[in-house]
């Protein structure tokens, strides 16, 4: 469904992408993972065409995304990073012209459904610039499915949510996948990925540094990892292949030793030396 090929986008003397390829497939939640500045953010804006590359190539569904911009709007839908919705509007309002503007049949029931996705069905008539920030965020994915897109690009899609109203959230994303539409998701939640994605790219400093499924990703690392708090407040880990490896670690540390199960956080960490 996507393909990239040695992307890369340079900002002034930046390289935000640096000779990136990979291809998700159709039907996918593929997920984007990387700290602030990893490349995440362009390299999406590059396959919805707002950015355009400044060397390799990138196609959604065999469209070039320099060539044939407009065959791409087409296909996809997007919940942007930044809120691009009409704040003096309503919630009704922004999503009767994004039908209007995309050609929606049954328009109508279609908002209707959409907001009552996303909880905000009865708020319908509400201004948008009284919405909390979570409330904006929902409208901006029911703004972005009203169309039925082939690929939904989500860049940041539960920044501001609070923990109940971001798995509603999932449930709606999950539905989404379900029903065959291939989706991009870009996160800092590492929960986000593992409960969501079929595989998540890495990506630090403009590189892909690991694609994988996140259980593949977590197995490559080690099954279990041991904690424990140095004199110093430190906390300090240990990733061991296996429960057995782990205990004996474990014998060697005086005080509190926590032994559990490898997470997407331990592989982003000891991939990237930082936390998300």
């Amino acid at each position: 469904m996507i393909e990239i090929t040695n992307l890369t986008k340079t900002y002034r003397n930046v390289c935000a992408v640096d000779d990136v390829s990979f291809t998700i497939r159709q039907g996918e939640v593929f997920g984007l993972l990387g700290p602030n500045g990893a490349g995440k953010t362009t390299t999406i804006k590059v396959l919805t065409t707002l950015s355009k590359p400044d060397a390799g190539h990138c196609k959604v569904k065999g469209y070039d995304v320099v060539l044939e911009r407009e065959s791409i709007k087409k296909l996809i839908g997007v919940v942007p990073q930044e809120n691009n919705l009409d704040r003096e509007l309503t919630a009704y309002e922004n999503l009767r012209i994004y039908g209007m503007l995309h050609h929606v049949a049954d328009c109508e029931n279609k908002i209707s459904d959409h907001l009552k996705m996303v909880d905000l069905r009865d708020r319908k008539n509400t201004a948008v610039a009284e919405f909390s920030g979570g409330m904006q965020r929902r409208l901006l994915l029911a703004r972005s499915l009203l169309s039925q897109p082939e690929v939904l690009f989500l860049d940041e899609p539960s920044i501001g949510l609070d923990p109940q109203i971001r798995r509603h959230l999932w449930d709606v994303i999950r539905k989404t996948g379900i029903e065959g539409r291939t989706v991009v998701i870009t996160t800092h939640y590492i929960e986000e990925a593992e409960a969501l994605c079929h595989r998540v790219g890495i990506l630090n400093r403009g590189k892909l540094i690991a694609l994988d499924t996140p259980q593949n990703l977590k197995n490559g690392l080690g099954e279990y990892t041991v904690e424990f708090i140095d004199e110093k407040g430190k906390l300090i880990q240990t990733i061991c292949r296996n429960r057995d490896e782990a205990h004996d670690k474990a014998r060697n540390y005086s005080g509190s030793v926590t032994i559990r199960k490898t997470n997407m956080e331990d592989v982003f960490i000891n991939l990237t030396g930082e936390r998300i």
